[in-house]
């Protein structure tokens, strides 16, 4: 199993355990889902009547995503603006990082991320903001947004601003 840590801070922010590909060289696209927790059942041997629609969720449950749960990850917000600065800042971490380590792979993260920047500033309004357990300003904001369906979730993670650690 692989354990993927984000390079500044040392969060952990996702495992091989979740489905997950590599997208031109650049991102790994994680798939997740909403899960129920901690939900009490109680079977009284009734249905719930037709004027009631669908059951709700037990009482004390509660849905979390997977991913953000398993990796206690820290929701967070930002406009455009913040990101971009947010974003420079990174980008020049993570380049140092690779310039220090993985000599490499600086120039294909420098236009893979650049590219793939401006994708995501395109489409900025459908992102969800998520940091690590640390939640370490310097550290990797994950990008929360949604397959085609409108319901299935997925993360979209630096690829060069994560390490494999073998378990």
């Amino acid at each position: 199993m692989l354990l993927y840590s984000d390079v500044i801070t040392d969060d952990e922010i996702f495992s091989d355990a979740f489905p997950m590909k590599l997208v031109d060289d650049i991102v790994y696209e994680v798939d997740c889902q909403m899960i129920t927790l901690n939900g009490v059942d109680v079977d009284i041997g009734a249905n719930p009547s037709a004027e009631e629609g669908e059951e709700s969720l037990e009482e004390g449950a509660t849905q979390v995503n997977n991913v953000v749960h398993s990796f206690r990850l820290q929701s967070t917000s930002f406009d455009k603006k913040s990101y971009l600065t947010y974003l420079k800042g990174y980008m020049k971490e993570v380049k140092a990082y690779l310039a220090k380590n993985q000599p490499d792979r600086v120039e294909a993260f420098e236009k893979g991320a650049q590219a793939f920047a401006k994708k995501v500033i395109g489409n900025f309004k459908d992102y969800e903001f998520y940091t690590g357990e640390s939640m370490n300003p310097d550290g990797m904001v994950l990008l929360l947004n949604y397959r085609e369906d409108g319901i299935t979730p997925y993360f979209t993670v630096w690829r060069d601003g994560v390490r494999e650690v073998k378990l």
